[in-house]
């Protein structure tokens, strides 16, 4: 059959493999896994870029949210198998450069919008999609466009800030971030 790799281990009733292909973060990645893998476990498991953390499960929370086509998705919602047309990118594709961060990871870094950092990466990929759409949002479209994350650590006042000083970055303007 075309694009399987096979049963596991060839061990009778085990689950077949399919090798999927996805390109991520700008290179094309391969690994035999189960039809019914979850992106968000390809990406942590099979490639080893744990940036996407999984947190509900359920695609409430956010915190698995990686760019499909350049636009947010939940990986915990995906199979990787369905994800093999699109252009994946991870909160590792963002840059990893500490001395070149782009304008989301540097004003997240100003605003001091991190906490303990579990749900950051998918805010980093959400805001990075909003602002390519909204160059220049108002705080309230700020907070609406963050609304679909959740942040246990808390009260988004920062995170908000951090999203309004990434545009400004990404305009070129360079006024120091309000605390």
């Amino acid at each position: 059959m075309s694009g399987q790799a096979g049963s596991a281990a060839g061990a009778p009733g085990a689950e077949e493999l399919l090798e999927v292909t996805l390109r991520v973060n700008g290179v094309s990645r391969t690994a035999g896994v189960p039809a019914r893998r979850l992106l968000s476990d390809f990406l942590r498991h099979d490639l080893g870029l744990t940036g996407t953390h999984v947190g509900c499960e359920h695609g409430v929370c956010g915190a698995c949210t990686v760019l499909l086509d350049g636009e947010p998705a939940r990986a915990c919602l995906v199979f990787a198998v369905s994800a093999q047309p699109h252009e994946v990118t991870t909160v590792e594709g963002l840059g990893s450069d500490p001395g070149a961060l782009g304008p989301v990871q540097r004003a997240f870094l100003e605003c001091h919008a991190l906490q303990c950092g579990f749900c950051t990466p998918g805010f980093l990929t959400t805001v990075t999609a909003y602002l390519e759409d909204t160059p220049d949002p108002t705080e309230a479209e700020a907070r609406e466009a963050i609304s679909g994350n959740l942040c246990r650590c808390t009260g988004y006042q920062n995170i908000v800030s951090a999203v309004l000083r990434a545009a400004e970055l990404r305009r070129g303007a360079t006024p120091e971030p309000t605390p």
